[in-house]
């Protein structure tokens, strides 16, 4: 016994004591051009949770036509909403403040670790899931920063830090925080920020539109619980804030292909409504953490668009929860549930 002690002890105190956290969003490219473009879409398109039929046909377009075409009109969108002067996307901006402010909200726990990746681009998960453990984390929470599960967004992410793990020796032991679209404090930080930036505009909304990513249609039919989570996160908006269907209305945004994609689709249902003799509406992206391409450019700008040209004459994007202090409440909330039993 007398043998085993010291050992024992002097492993214990050599083990690595600290716990990281890893915050992770979809994804950004490195740069606002072309081939920066061309590179993001690839890994992006090529993963087989985003377009699952990975067959010859597709891989045919994807290099033969799609990567030849896209990188250009895409790169013009993101110039559009670039953040010079940083030289990046304001998705990734965004996610690194979300990250410096959690640390900074839970720094009272000194031996926990606070990082950020992205699932395609930079920083990627491998870096920083290999920063973390370079620092002595042994422990690792997961936060992919998706409202909604779906297995093109949540789950990618964790087959990606599966792999990473996959090639450690010394796998670090893991948490991944679940959903949150029907969280009381995420409703709540939604409905809190659309009455602030309802308050400061000078018409009022006759309607305000949920927008949300949209996926194929054949996704749900697979059995994807992605639809039935956005539905709830609305409903539970609208008892919050005492809306019917008619004032609080759920769409889908950024069809890609020309599979079936789960509707209504807001860009018809936006154009339509201005064709109805709707003059104001409000446009809120429950979906997204963060803003990015998809609500600075697609809603805010494209959309906003077809809305005036069909005959609307009042719009306005509510941004996304970002790094605000209801928004940093609902991410610092997630994870210090998830960590419970570990600090």
């Amino acid at each position: 016994m007398s043998l085993i002690t010291p050992i024992t002890k002097a492993a214990a105190e050599a083990r690595p004591q600290r716990i990281g956290v890893l915050l992770v969003n979809l994804g950004t490219p490195d740069s606002a051009d072309a081939k920066g473009l061309r590179i993001y879409l690839k890994e992006f398109l090529s993963d087989r949770r985003v377009i699952e039929d990975q067959g010859l046909f597709w891989k045919l377009a994807l290099n033969g036509i799609i990567l030849n075409t896209r990188p250009r009109r895409k790169a013009r969108d993101y110039q559009k909403i670039w953040n010079t002067g940083k030289n990046e996307s304001p998705l990734k901006t965004i996610t690194r403040a979300q990250a410096e402010k959690l640390g900074l909200a839970i720094a009272d726990h000194d031996h926990v670790v606070v990082d950020w990746a992205m699932r395609y681009g930079n920083p990627s998960i491998r870096s920083r899931i290999d920063a973390l453990t370079a620092q002595g984390c042994d422990r690792l929470l997961v936060v992919p920063l998706y409202p909604q599960y779906s297995a093109a967004t949540s789950a990618t992410v964790c087959d990606e830090v599966f792999r990473v793990l996959g090639d450690m020796r010394a796998q670090p032991t893991l948490r991944v925080t679940p959903p949150y679209y029907d969280d009381p404090d995420y409703i709540e930080a939604l409905a809190a920020s659309i009455d602030a930036h309802l308050a400061a505009l000078p018409f009022e909304p006759e309607i305000i539109v949920a927008s949300f990513h949209g996926m194929p249609q054949k996704y749900i039919d697979k059995g994807d619980p992605y639809y039935a989570q956005c539905v709830a996160t609305t409903d539970a908006l609208r008892k919050r804030m005492g809306l019917d269907v008619k004032k609080l209305m759920l769409t889908f945004q950024s069809r890609f292909g020309f599979d079936e994609w789960l509707q209504p689709y807001t860009d018809k249902t936006i154009e339509q409504l201005a064709k109805d003799g709707v003059r104001r509406i409000a446009v809120i992206t429950p979906g997204f953490s963060a803003d990015c391409l998809e609500t600075l450019e697609e809603i805010a700008q494209e959309n906003a668009e077809i809305f005036k040209h069909a005959g609307g004459e009042q719009f306005t994007a509510i941004p996304c929860l970002n790094d605000s202090e209801g928004g940093m409440d609902v991410i610092r909330q997630l994870v210090l549930r998830e960590l419970q039993g570990w600090i």
